[in-house]
């Protein structure tokens, strides 16, 4: 994350607070260590940012300029944060965290009654142990935008093993598992691959070009998107 941008969060967290946040929960929901929150602070107070406290007790900001509060109905708060939740669980690592950065900036300029509103959400999903935890969706949608192509080791649901060099398109989540998209070469075709089957895989170095006939336009029109 650019220094400019952590700044930016740092700032949206205290905004709005009654009551002080901690450095360490600053460190948490940032990503970043105990040391370059109480840097970032001291930077920022000396740069005239009206932020008071101190390591050890915690931190708020001073009311300063107002922003315009998002003009959000609660039930469409209540669609952001149970979304973000999700994406929080299902998305992966990297969008877990921007989506947590994301909710931070919505609440940091939401009126008091909607922000109370937010925090009493009953939907949740909970950030357990599971697939997007270990990389992996993060490893495939990087491979996806960067087109590249990938050699990797897969079993089918009759655990039969194949080797198969693919073109990632596209991932789908549907609610218990994952699958993605992809032209296969060994077939010749557009397949569907479930992660949790994949044994290994690596880019073998080659990126493609998506084409009319092999892009994911004609993967959606195969599959009946």
């Amino acid at each position: 994350m650019r220094r400019a941008d952590r700044l930016f969060l740092l700032i949206h967290a205290l905004r709005g607070r009654r009551s002080a946040i901690t450095a360490q929960h600053l460190a948490e929901t940032l990503g970043v260590s105990l040391r370059t929150v109480y840097r970032d602070v001291a930077d920022l107070q000396r740069s005239g940012v009206p932020i008071e406290g101190e390591a050890g007790v915690g931190y708020l900001l001073r009311k300063g300029s107002d922003i315009p509060p998002l003009m959000f109905t609660p039930d469409e708060l209540e669609a952001l944060v149970v979304g973000t939740r999700f994406v929080r669980a299902f998305g992966g690592k990297r969008l877990a965290r921007e989506a947590a950065a994301a909710l931070l900036k919505i609440e940091a300029v939401l009126p008091s009654d909607l922000r109370e509103r937010s925090s009493h959400t009953r939907i949740f999903a909970p950030e357990v142990q599971r697939l997007e935890n270990s990389g992996l969706i993060d490893d495939l949608h990087a491979a996806i935008i960067a087109a590249q192509v990938l050699r990797m080791s897969y079993r089918d649901n009759d655990a039969r093993a194949s080797e198969r060099e693919i073109e990632p398109l596209c991932l789908a989540f549907w609610g218990g598992s994952w699958t993605l998209g992809a032209w296969c070469r060994l077939r010749q075709d557009f397949r569907n691959f479930r992660p949790d089957r994949i044994v290994s895989f690596s880019p073998t170095g080659e990126t493609f070009h998506e084409t009319r006939e092999r892009g994911l336009e004609a993967y959606m029109k195969a599959v009946g998107g």
